[in-house]
């Protein structure tokens, strides 16, 4: 358990100091990091909708699929 909790604080304070360098060294401005985030969100949400349907799509698909397959005549007997 102690190893653990040793883990995890070395990965919030590593983390922490991984956010302040890059709040330092950044390239561009706060307002330029805060659009870009908000810009990344949005595109990965988007993202991951259109995905979401293509997949629901495809998953409808295979169950008409077996549906109609369920309620076709059996040839074998």
């Amino acid at each position: 358990m102690k190893a653990i909790k040793s883990w995890l604080v070395g990965v919030l304070m590593g983390s922490a100091v991984g956010a302040i360098l890059v709040a330092l060294f950044a390239p561009f401005s706060d307002d330029e990091a805060r659009q870009r985030l908000t810009s990344g969100y949005r595109e990965a949400i988007t993202a991951a909708r259109e995905a979401g349907r293509q997949r629901r799509a495809e998953l409808e698909a295979e169950l008409a699929e077996m549906q109609q397959r369920r309620s076709e005549p059996n040839d074998n007997g």
